[in-house]
Protein backbone atom coordinates (compact mmCIF):
# COMPACT_ATOMS: atom_id res chain seq x y z
CA UNK A 1 0.00 0.00 0.00
CA UNK A 2 1.06 3.39 -0.83
CA UNK A 3 1.98 6.16 1.76
CA UNK A 4 -0.96 8.27 2.44
CA UNK A 5 0.67 12.17 2.10
CA UNK A 6 0.45 13.87 5.22
CA UNK A 7 -0.79 11.87 7.54
CA UNK A 8 0.90 9.95 10.36
CA UNK A 9 -0.74 6.96 11.52
CA UNK A 10 -0.84 6.28 15.24
CA UNK A 11 -0.83 3.15 15.21
CA UNK A 12 2.32 1.82 13.74
CA UNK A 13 3.44 -1.61 12.86
CA UNK A 14 6.05 -3.72 10.65
CA UNK A 15 4.63 -5.43 7.99
CA UNK A 16 5.86 -8.88 9.61
CA UNK A 17 3.82 -7.50 12.99
CA UNK A 18 0.58 -6.74 10.95
CA UNK A 19 1.08 -10.43 9.75
CA UNK A 20 1.28 -11.74 12.79
CA UNK A 21 -1.48 -9.92 14.35
CA UNK A 22 -4.20 -10.22 11.04
CA UNK A 23 -4.92 -13.41 9.41
CA UNK A 24 -4.18 -13.90 5.92
CA UNK A 25 -7.55 -12.61 4.35
CA UNK A 26 -7.81 -9.62 6.52
CA UNK A 27 -4.28 -8.53 5.65
CA UNK A 28 -4.89 -9.05 1.89
CA UNK A 29 -7.64 -6.20 2.52
CA UNK A 30 -6.77 -4.21 5.70
CA UNK A 31 -3.01 -4.07 4.25
CA UNK A 32 -3.41 -4.60 0.46
CA UNK A 33 -6.08 -2.87 -0.34
CA UNK A 34 -8.25 -6.18 -1.50
CA UNK A 35 -11.82 -6.63 -1.74
CA UNK A 36 -13.55 -9.32 0.02
CA UNK A 37 -16.55 -10.86 -2.48
CA UNK A 38 -19.27 -9.16 -2.85
CA UNK A 39 -22.38 -11.18 -0.43
CA UNK A 40 -19.55 -12.67 1.57
CA UNK A 41 -18.96 -10.29 4.52
CA UNK A 42 -20.66 -10.82 8.29
CA UNK A 43 -22.23 -7.31 8.41
CA UNK A 44 -23.35 -7.27 4.51
CA UNK A 45 -27.29 -7.44 6.00
CA UNK A 46 -26.67 -7.06 9.49
CA UNK A 47 -28.59 -4.64 11.44
CA UNK A 48 -27.53 -4.68 14.94
CA UNK A 49 -27.46 -1.64 16.89
CA UNK A 50 -23.88 -0.64 17.24
CA UNK A 51 -20.40 1.25 16.36
CA UNK A 52 -18.41 -0.81 13.65
CA UNK A 53 -14.58 -0.14 14.69
CA UNK A 54 -11.67 -0.88 12.59
CA UNK A 55 -10.45 -4.98 12.71
CA UNK A 56 -6.91 -3.91 12.52
CA UNK A 57 -6.62 -1.11 15.00
CA UNK A 58 -9.79 -0.92 17.22
CA UNK A 59 -10.21 2.69 16.27
CA UNK A 60 -14.20 3.73 16.27
CA UNK A 61 -15.51 4.48 12.48
CA UNK A 62 -19.09 3.97 11.20
CA UNK A 63 -22.22 4.10 13.41
CA UNK A 64 -25.32 1.33 12.94
CA UNK A 65 -27.47 4.23 12.35
CA UNK A 66 -25.78 5.63 9.37
CA UNK A 67 -26.03 2.14 7.82
CA UNK A 68 -28.37 1.76 4.98
CA UNK A 69 -29.08 -1.30 2.26
CA UNK A 70 -28.00 -0.43 -0.99
CA UNK A 71 -27.88 -3.95 -2.23
CA UNK A 72 -23.99 -3.63 -3.37
CA UNK A 73 -22.98 -6.97 -1.67
CA UNK A 74 -20.84 -4.91 0.99
CA UNK A 75 -22.15 -2.94 3.90
CA UNK A 76 -22.81 0.54 3.06
CA UNK A 77 -22.71 3.70 5.09
CA UNK A 78 -23.68 7.34 4.21
CA UNK A 79 -21.14 8.81 6.93
CA UNK A 80 -18.30 7.70 9.37
CA UNK A 81 -18.89 8.44 12.96
CA UNK A 82 -16.58 11.81 12.43
CA UNK A 83 -14.70 13.40 9.48
CA UNK A 84 -11.39 12.90 11.08
CA UNK A 85 -11.75 8.83 11.60
CA UNK A 86 -10.89 8.13 8.21
CA UNK A 87 -8.67 9.57 5.16
CA UNK A 88 -9.85 9.66 1.73
CA UNK A 89 -7.72 9.32 -1.26
CA UNK A 90 -7.76 8.99 -5.32
CA UNK A 91 -7.73 5.35 -5.89
CA UNK A 92 -6.22 4.76 -9.87
CA UNK A 93 -6.03 1.33 -9.20
CA UNK A 94 -7.87 -1.04 -12.11
CA UNK A 95 -8.42 1.61 -14.88
CA UNK A 96 -10.85 3.11 -12.60
CA UNK A 97 -11.01 6.39 -10.50
CA UNK A 98 -12.37 6.17 -7.14
CA UNK A 99 -12.06 7.44 -3.84
CA UNK A 100 -10.44 4.80 -1.28
CA UNK A 101 -11.20 5.28 2.05
CA UNK A 102 -8.38 4.40 4.89
CA UNK A 103 -8.74 4.29 8.43
CA UNK A 104 -7.26 7.20 10.04
CA UNK A 105 -5.54 5.51 12.83
CA UNK A 106 -3.76 2.72 11.35
CA UNK A 107 -3.89 4.12 7.45
CA UNK A 108 -5.39 0.60 6.87
CA UNK A 109 -7.72 -0.24 3.45
CA UNK A 110 -11.34 -0.39 4.58
CA UNK A 111 -12.97 0.21 1.15
CA UNK A 112 -14.17 2.95 -1.16
CA UNK A 113 -16.80 5.78 -1.14
CA UNK A 114 -19.34 6.97 -3.92
CA UNK A 115 -21.31 9.96 -4.10
CA UNK A 116 -24.41 10.82 -6.39
CA UNK A 117 -25.44 7.70 -6.79
CA UNK A 118 -29.14 8.78 -6.07
CA UNK A 119 -29.37 6.56 -2.64
CA UNK A 120 -32.03 8.37 -0.02
CA UNK A 121 -29.57 9.46 2.21
CA UNK A 122 -28.62 12.71 4.07
CA UNK A 123 -25.10 12.72 2.49
CA UNK A 124 -25.68 11.49 -1.41
CA UNK A 125 -22.42 9.05 -0.16
CA UNK A 126 -22.41 5.27 0.13
CA UNK A 127 -19.33 4.41 2.09
CA UNK A 128 -18.66 0.69 0.46
CA UNK A 129 -16.93 -1.00 3.55
CA UNK A 130 -15.55 -4.54 3.34
CA UNK A 131 -17.00 -6.54 6.54
CA UNK A 132 -13.60 -7.76 7.02
CA UNK A 133 -12.17 -4.22 7.34
CA UNK A 134 -14.97 -3.78 10.55
CA UNK A 135 -15.64 -5.30 13.77
CA UNK A 136 -19.12 -4.56 15.30
CA UNK A 137 -19.14 -3.36 18.63
CA UNK A 138 -22.99 -4.25 20.01
CA UNK A 139 -24.17 -1.25 22.30
CA UNK A 140 -27.22 1.06 21.86
CA UNK A 141 -26.25 4.16 19.36
CA UNK A 142 -26.03 7.05 21.41
CA UNK A 143 -25.42 10.86 20.37
CA UNK A 144 -22.09 11.28 18.00
CA UNK A 145 -18.51 11.53 19.65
Amino acid sequence: MEPVVGATPKVVHSELEWREILTPKEYAVLREAGTEPAWTGEYTDTKTEGVYTCRACGAELFRSDTKFDSHCGWPSFFSPLAADRVILREDRAYGMVRTEVLCATCHSHLGHVFEGEGYDTPTDQRYCINSISLRLEEKPVGPAD
